[in-house]
């Protein structure tokens, strides 16, 4: 850096200090008028002499401290300094010049009294940034770059703010193959801002570097198949084009790249949803073929695992180059040495007390004679992430915390490896001390009620497996961040554990107005309390908000359309009954009334028309579910009983004939016991696990009691029934957990449900309640006040006929069915797992139809359908979901896609 000394410094550039000094006295217009005869005098003198520094000026300053400066500078008032010979200077530049917030650094002196100087540090400061700008570019790219250049207004300008942009530019285009881009920049001064530039980032990004060829040599093994281990280094799609000779015929095919074939078209661009329309084209689906350093290499080693799960276990990549060919796009060799193949022979085990080797060789399932594969060895000894079934699960489960089992391989001979398993089982490990840490709201107790990591109990990794389904099944905790910290305690043989949890709302609330014109006010205020207390309601009120942390459930509903139908609901759930066991008590109580309020004389709706043509119901149920140890503790049982109490004034309901059955009351009083199996890992995302119900609901048989019962001009005054139900519903992860959620990976839901609706008395019709109604998702069913099940078919209307051949859209839905069948393929695939809202997406092939008796039930004739949808949880709203659906069974000759199809939609419940 050029530095500008005057003549009191000469002394001091002669001895190649480095110090640019001056001394001076300066008018207000920095001209010198007189020079000090004793200041150019101590730069000539023979012998050096020390001064002490009397005071310190800094100019030239404007965004820093004067204090600041002086501080990084290593001066003080006071310091002695050499003068000539000294460093004390030099060193104070070096020291500025290193912040690099400064062009230039110049010290004057500007007086001297006897020993005593003064001290004046000029500094210029470079530039701050007042605007950037990335030129050439698309605007979601510049999006994505503006958080990853690291440049930030008003920062200084330095050559290393300058060069970490254009290599994050440059890394962000490489990583989308653009390995050639290059970056320019413009700078600009900011006349509206004192000491500021602007820069402009101008980006040539170049032709996209595709991998044209992946060449292998010295494989035995499919070169194809050794490709697909390449997951995200592909090479450009192959297409075959088939010309006609003179002669007719197919002359020999000539296989080439996508983009040689549009180019030789005459084709500049090309969009990888469109097909080219050419008679004599075979496409196949097309791959991007950017090649991404990073990527290959993590392919590489891929591609030696997959080697090793064949049993090549000294295979090997003897050479690879990657250069570029005559178009610019990239060849790939590589070079492999595959070894011999390799097969497991004898496998004995040593060190094991606790099972014999019988028990252990059977759990391993690897006998000899198996292809070589360590990676399957390891994974069945229980080495890595648990998965069950492994040796060290069988040991982890009772209490062997210490156990270890390390894998020797013993013999060497031909292409066989034996091996011995040597084991070291240690003590039993026991649960001593279990903490709870992260629950603000839920109280201590009732998350120790969910623990089955118990003081002095055997450790378990089966435990803490489930104790972690446990606690998220509950709803209150973030499932992905519940975590137990576990601390062995080798010298006593005990295990701490400290549960880790992390608090989410789950309550929800649900809200809807509207204005119908003569319809008037219609909306729903829903509101559930999921972690609510009812002992703090008793002792605090709602003096300190609302009451929660006990782990009960409180929801009150009321919805209203109008004059034509209004409905109270209030329910509360008890999970613990009794505080010692899992026995959940629930009670419901509810009221509602649909009104035919229409009036064909005026053409309006009236609440005088309301009043003379309505169903009222009103009701109560009470459930008590209790878990069960056999045969196993996922399983509950549940019993309850219900009663609804049915008001019809000039109210006809189908399908019941009876004339004069409008006028007067009707009472359903059931009994329910229902059998489940619920073994899903957690509620809102299900990865893994499945959930079996079988229940039964029925009334007394009135007409078998009293004879007279037939005979009666409503014999539905006491309605009787017998009703069954049966739902599976399986969860299979498809993929491996991926990112930072554990749970992020592709499932597949399996679903059937089915149900049954019967009789007591062949003299009477089936119940005219509690039918099943197919079809669409039951959002506008009016008719579910009177017990119908609502079993959603996506993509049809509500239907009646069982014949399928029967369009839907061409029949009105007047009565509903006594029997379901219902079978549900979904693949599901999360975008958000975050607890303030679970976000996923599905895709669907769902069947179903409904049958009036036993003699038409016929399990094969089914109703298609297939599509797509969106599912959200939000904590304060719930369920929010949508579906399009296409009825492959409402096709009719003419028909187009849209009159096939449906969107239905979910709000607060997903239908059955």
């Amino acid at each position: 850096m050029q530095k500008v000394y005057k003549i009191l410094f000469l002394a001091l550039l002669i001895n190649l200090i480095g110090l640019t000094a001056f001394a001076q006295e300066k008018t207000s217009d920095t001209t010198i008028t007189s020079i000090d005869a004793d200041l150019v005098n101590i730069f000539n003198q023979k012998t050096p002499k020390k001064y002490k520094i009397a005071s310190i000026k800094v100019t030239g300053n404007r965004y820093f401290d004067e204090n600041l400066l002086i501080s990084i500078s290593g001066l003080s008032v006071g310091d002695d300094v050499m003068i000539p010979g000294g460093d004390n200077f030099s060193k104070c530049i070096h020291k500025l010049m290193g912040q690099n917030y400064f062009n230039d650094v110049k010290i004057y002196l500007t007086g001297l009294k006897a020993s005593k100087i003064d001290v004046e540090i000029e500094v210029t400061e470079r530039p701050r940034l007042s605007k950037f700008y990335l030129k050439n570019i698309r605007k979601g790219e510049i999006e994505d770059l503006n958080g990853k250049t690291g440049l930030i207004q008003g920062r200084v300008i330095t050559e290393n703010m300058k060069r970490s942009a254009v290599e994050a530019i440059k890394k962000y285009y490489f990583d989308k193959g653009f390995q050639n881009a290059t970056v320019a920049i413009e700078e600009i001064r900011d006349s509206s801002i004192s000491n500021s530039l602007s820069l402009t980032f101008i980006v040539d990004k170049g032709n996209k570097v595709r991998i044209n060829n992946i060449n292998l040599d010295g494989n035995t093994v499919d070169a194809s198949t050794l490709k697909r281990q390449l997951k995200n280094t592909k090479e450009q799609t192959r297409i075959t084009i088939y010309p006609a000779n003179d002669a007719g015929g197919i002359i020999t095919p000539k296989p080439y790249t996508f983009q040689d074939y549009l180019a030789d078209k005459g084709y500049l661009t090309y969009s990888k949803t469109k097909k080219v329309l050419d008679p004599y084209l075979r496409l196949k689906l097309f791959t991007s073929a950017k090649f991404n350093q990073k990527k290959y290499t993590e392919d590489k080693e891929k591609l030696m695992e997959f080697y090793n799960s064949l049993g090549y276990r000294d295979a090997l990549i003897k050479k690879d180059t990657v250069y570029k060919n005559s178009k610019g796009a990239l060849n790939i060799d590589i070079i492999l040495n595959e070894g011999h193949k390799y097969y497991f022979g004898n496998i004995s085990w040593r060190g094991n007390t606790k099972y014999p080797d019988s028990i252990l060789t059977a759990i391993l399932g690897i006998r000899k004679g198996d292809v070589y594969n360590l990676e399957s060895l390891n994974k069945k000894l229980g080495k890595g992430a648990p998965e069950g079934g492994d040796i060290s699960g069988l040991y982890m489960d009772d209490g062997y915390l210490f156990f270890r089992a390390d894998p020797v391989e013993t013999s060497v001979y031909n292409d066989t490896i034996d091996y011995e398993i040597r084991m070291i089982e240690g003590p039993q490990a026991t649960w001593k001390n279990i903490k709870i840490s992260g629950n603000e709201k839920t109280k201590d107790y009732v998350i120790r009620r969910e623990l089955r990591t118990l003081p002095g109990e055997k450790f378990s990794r089966t435990d803490l497996i489930r104790t972690q389904r446990e606690l998220s099944q509950l709803s209150y905790f973030n499932p992905e961040k519940i975590n137990p910290n576990v601390v062995p305690n080798p010298d006593d043989g005990t295990v701490d554990v400290t549960w880790q949890v992390e608090e989410k709302s789950s309550d929800q609330l649900e809200l809807s107005a509207g204005w119908g014109g003569t319809i008037g006010l219609t909306g729903t205020l829903g509101v559930s309390f999921n972690n609510f207390s009812l002992q703090n309601l008793m002792k605090h009120g709602f003096s300190n908000g609302i009451p929660m942390g006990d782990g009960q459930k409180l929801s009150f509903r009321v919805q209203s359309n109008g004059k034509a139908f209004r409905s109270y609901n209030a329910s509360f759930t008890e999970p613990w009954f009794g505080g010692k066991k899992r026995n959940s008590l629930s009670v419901s109580i509810y009221d509602t009334k649909y009104a035919n309020a229409y009036d064909p004389r005026t053409g309006t709706i009236s609440s005088a028309q309301a009043d003379k043509s309505y169903l009222k119901t009103t009701g109560a149920s009470v459930f008590l579910s209790h878990q069960l140890r056999w045969p196993d503790d996922y399983f509950s049982i549940s019993t309850g009983v219900s009663y609804t109490r049915y008001k019809l004034v000039n109210y006809y309901i189908s399908p019941v004939s009876l004339p004069g059955f409008n006028n007067g009351y009707s009472n359903n009083l059931n009994f329910r016991v229902a059998l489940q199996r619920n073994s899903v890992n957690q509620p809102l995302f299900p990865s893994s696990g499945s959930n079996f119900l079988a229940s039964l609901q029925l009334t007394p048989p009135y007409s078998l009691i009293d004879k007279s019962f037939v005979d009666k001009s409503n014999p539905y005054t006491w309605v009787e029934y017998h009703k069954w139900k049966f739902t599976g519903e399986w969860y299979v992860p498809l993929t491996k957990p991926h990112g930072e959620d554990r749970n992020k990976m592709l499932v597949l839901k399996v679903a059937a449900k089915m149900g049954f609706l019967g009789k007591y008395n062949s003299d009477l019709q089936i119940s005219p309640f509690e039918r099943f109604q197919v079809g669409d998702a039951g959002l506008s069913n009016q008719y579910a006040i009177i017990g119908f099940d609502i079993i959603a078919h996506r993509g049809y209307p509500v239907y009646t006929s069982s014949n399928v051949k029967v369009n839907p859209d061409q029949s009105s839905a007047n009565q509903f069915f006594t029997i379901f069948n219902k079978y549900t393929l979904e693949l599901r695939y999360p975008l958000s797992l975050n607890p303030s809202s679970t976000i996923y997406a599905l895709g669907f092939f769902e069947t179903a139809n409904g049958w009036y008796n036993i003699k038409t039930y016929n399990p094969f004739e089914l109703r298609r359908s297939v599509g797509v949808g969106m599912r959200f949880f939000l904590p304060m709203f719930g369920l929010l979901g949508f579906d399009y659906g296409i009825g492959l069974d409402r096709y009719t000759p003419g028909a187009s896609l849209k009159d096939m199809s449906r969107f239905t939609f979910m709000l607060g419940y997903e239908p059955e």
